[in-house]
């Protein structure tokens, strides 16, 4: 198969600045949407914590694709989500927002790319910053350049205890429907049967970025409930799509202490056993 050509001048180059201004009612509806039962969340007192991707996901998937070659730009699947939180974005106040590839990389079933987003509230503070790796299936280019994002891998020693805790959540029927327009993704394969059917999957599927938002309120509800702000990391690897009432069991356990940080790791199961996201980390001040 010929080689892909990929743009490696955009690697490190911003792209335009962003405003968005957030909107209360809307990230209420977000918390509502992915079940989130932290009252601070849902009186609108504190966005929830992967609510961060709404103002930036557009960005983000922009930056990436101007890298990627045309023929490609259909292959995307969303490998990895890591967000670093200074502070919880509030409602009401506009955002600032810029995202850049910083890398890419080939491996043997495809190519990643890695782009970095960032978010300043109003005076120039970082409220977060995120990396989003998109995986390209089939694209060939056997070469790297650039950084990738951060390490979380799952210690597999864990596995010899118990987990400290294990949160059993389930999807409603009618989750992906809830979630797309306070998410901004209305993409067919979480809405439409047939065309998921069409795209190989077996129905429609719950948005990763849904799956990632009830394994977020499955720690802080264990953690940090009376004070999710202390939330400073959060970043998985997405495994397998869920599907609409399908049970979701997330397993967690404390990995130990920096200085100023307790550190968990976890990853989250189907009610068939399938993963559904490997590598958790979790990092509260």
């Amino acid at each position: 198969m010929s080689e892909h050509v990929f743009d490696i001048a955009g690697i490190g180059v911003w792209g335009p600045e962003i405003e968005f201004p957030v909107e209360k009612q809307r990230s209420i509806a977000y918390a509502e949407a992915t079940n989130d039962p932290i009252a601070q969340h849902l009186d609108g007192t504190f966005a929830p914590p992967v609510f961060a991707v709404v103002p930036a996901l557009t960005d983000m998937a922009d930056q990436t694709l101007s890298v990627v070659p045309d023929e490609l730009m259909f292959r995307i699947l969303h490998g990895e989500q890591d967000f670093r939180f200074h502070r919880p974005i509030v409602p009401g106040e506009t955002l600032r927002v810029r995202s850049k590839v910083v890398g890419i990389h080939g491996k043997s079933t495809g190519v990643v790319v890695t782009t970095l987003g960032e978010t300043r509230d109003a005076a120039g503070a970082l409220v977060n910053e995120q990396y989003f790796t998109g995986f390209f299936k089939g694209g060939v280019w056997p070469r790297e350049a650039g950084i990738t994002a951060p390490t979380h891998t799952f210690d597999e020693a864990l596995r010899d205890r118990a987990a400290d805790f294990v949160v059993e959540q389930r999807f409603d029927k009618d989750q992906t429907f809830r979630y797309a327009e306070p998410a901004g993704d209305p993409m067919p394969i979480h809405l439409d049967d047939e065309f998921a059917r069409q795209m190989g999957l077996p129905g429609i599927i719950i948005h990763g970025l849904c799956t990632m938002a009830f394994t977020s309120h499955a720690v802080l509800s264990q953690v940090a409930l009376d004070d999710p702000a202390r939330l400073r990391r959060l970043a998985v690897r997405f495994s397998k799509p869920a599907r609409p009432e399908q049970i979701i069991t997330t397993s967690i356990w404390r990995t130990g202490d920096t200085e100023d940080r307790r550190v968990y790791a976890f990853e989250s199961a189907s009610g068939d056993g399938d993963a559904l996201i490997r590598d958790g980390i979790a990092e509260i001040a």
